[in-house]
């Protein structure tokens, strides 16, 4: 049975970093492509970016620049490291492995 289990979301003050970490299992980790999402309140969902098997990454233009999708093979658990965090980046984030599996998500808010 696929599981994504998504964790280290939290309340934090623009500026801050915070790293999330999704642990998978149910599936041979290394072999999948894999994405971190978004949905802020009453907003559609999006995509923030993925990592493909062999490491290569791409993001959404909004994040470019201060977030970093890394996966660790090793330990089946993929990272989403954020950096210099706005409000609008407030939402509920969850990963996927592009099969149609996800988790319940982490909730990140910005916020003085």
């Amino acid at each position: 049975q696929v599981q994504l289990v998504e964790s280290g979301g939290g309340l934090v003050q623009p500026g801050a970093s915070l790293t999330l970490s999704c642990a998978a299992s149910g599936f041979t980790f290394a072999d999948f492509a894999m994405s971190w999402n978004r949905q802020a309140p009453g907003q559609g969902q999006e995509r923030v970016g993925f990592i493909t098997s062999s490491g290569t990454t791409q993001y959404l233009s909004d994040v470019e620049g201060r977030f970093t999708i890394t996966r660790d093979n090793a330990k089946d658990t993929l990272y989403l490291q954020m950096n210099n965090l706005k409000p609008e980046d407030t939402a509920l984030y969850w990963c996927d492995n592009l099969r149609g599996s996800r988790g319940q998500g982490t909730q990140v808010t910005v916020s003085s």
